[in-house]
């Protein structure tokens, strides 16, 4: 595997635009993904019992197994708790692309991300999908505009791609993500596009999806805020020509390992560009009874506001790191636990075979000045393992979300 320039458009039979339509005050806000030929679809969706009317849309499509051509997305506003004029709104723009496109309303999915419970611009969004699907192909900065023009309060683009070899022909995995608030485990306010030029057996690309949000999207959080909106979609078209991709072949596991790769790189700079963050903390436990375990005390650790908050202040509070364990609902035994944290400024043990462990304050206060903050906790337990991703809570975060709607 290796990564490749190109973004979102590095796989063959994919273009992407992205406009501007002022549903934002001057961003790039609106993005169309087309597929040149029927492309498997799978799909991911937030657990939050409150949905955005795109979320109803495309759960609806992906459920139904039937072929996708097309993606349009917009920022700026999220078309949730927009009641029945919402879903009015997501159909009418799922129809505005297909006729533009020549297909059917039912091959294309709508995602919306931004401020909630305002009604849709329907004009300027109108406009705004005729632009984007017009641009498709014309620039040599699709790719990027497409990735810039599902941002919301995210400060850079989030984009990766990589390359395989399938049986001697090359195959492309390129994604596209935003999310910087709102995130929390079980997504977050995040939308992440997967693209692949591989071909996949039928029903494939859902159990590939349904397997790598567990340990990458599902293993994050800024504060603790589950959104709406919260989408992951992947197509897969087939057009590098290689052959179908089958269950339990070798070929599957080279490409759910690149899958994956894509899926986690984009997780983890979504919890980069944390609102506010000053800090980006890696939770790494190992040594666990099970898998469950470990993604569960790793999750706990990583949303403990408490746990957020001392890494803000640069306090080696480890009591709270142990403490979220403890309430996480894992299966372990504190008395052997080791805790330590580590940056590039060295390594701070603090826990021993679950007994504290004296330390130097000023050492402590070096160690997390750093910006990148692993916690390793050691178990003995068991062989299992996992890490999550987060950052801390600043005073920053407050001002942001303060003044999010003005």
């Amino acid at each position: 595997m290796k990564q490749i320039e190109g973004g979102i458009t590095a796989p063959k039979g994919y273009r992407a635009s992205g406009v501007w339509c002022g549903i934002k005050k001057k961003s790039l806000d609106m993005t169309v993904l087309f597929s040149d030929v029927p492309a498997q679809a799978a799909g991911a969706f937030t657990r939050n019992i409150v949905r955005a009317a795109p979320v109803e849309w495309d759960s609806r499509i992906i459920t139904s197994g039937k072929p996708v051509r097309a993606v349009v997305v917009n920022s700026g506003n999220a078309n949730a708790c927009t009641g029945a004029q919402g879903m009015k709104d997501t159909s009418a723009m799922a129809e505005m692309l297909a006729a533009e496109a020549g297909i059917t309303a039912d091959e294309v999915l709508v995602c919306s991300t931004g401020v909630i419970g305002v009604p849709m611009p329907m004009q300027k969004t109108a406009q705004g999908i005729k632009d984007a699907f017009r641009a498709l192909g014309t620039s040599p900065d699709d790719a990027s505009r497409a990735a810039q023009a599902i941002l919301t309060t995210d400060t850079f683009v989030k984009e990766y791609a990589v390359e395989i070899d399938i049986k001697g022909t090359s195959v492309r995995i390129a994604g596209i993500a935003k999310g910087s608030g709102m995130i929390h485990p079980n997504m977050a306010t995040m939308l992440s596009f997967i693209l692949t030029d591989a071909g996949l057996e039928e029903g494939l690309l859902q159990k590939l999806l349904g397997a790598s949000i567990e340990d990458s999207y599902h293993m994050i959080s800024v504060d603790g805020d589950t959104s709406t909106n919260d989408t992951v979609l992947a197509l897969a078209n087939g057009c590098s020509g290689a052959p179908v991709i089958t269950e339990g072949s070798p070929e599957l596991r080279t490409f759910k390992e690149a899958f994956d790769a894509v899926n986690s790189y984009l997780a983890r700079q979504i919890v980069l560009d944390g609102e506010g963050a000053t800090k980006c903390i890696e939770v790494s436990v190992t040594g666990a009874c099970s898998k469950e375990d470990a993604r569960a005390a790793a999750k706990s650790v990583i949303t403990s506001n408490l746990v957020k908050t001392a890494l803000f202040g640069e306090d080696a509070n480890w009591g709270r790191i142990l403490c979220a364990m403890g309430y996480s609902g894992a299966s372990f035994d504190p008395s052997k636990a080791k805790l330590q944290i580590e940056s590039s400024a060295g390594s701070l043990l603090l826990l021993e075979q679950g007994s504290p462990v004296a330390f130097d304050e000023d050492e402590a206060k070096r160690v997390l000045k750093e910006r990148d903050i692993c916690i390793k906790v050691t178990l003995q337990d068991g062989s299992s393992e996992a890490a999550a991703w987060g950052c801390d809570l600043s005073y920053e975060y407050v001002r942001i979300n303060g003044e999010y709607r003005s």
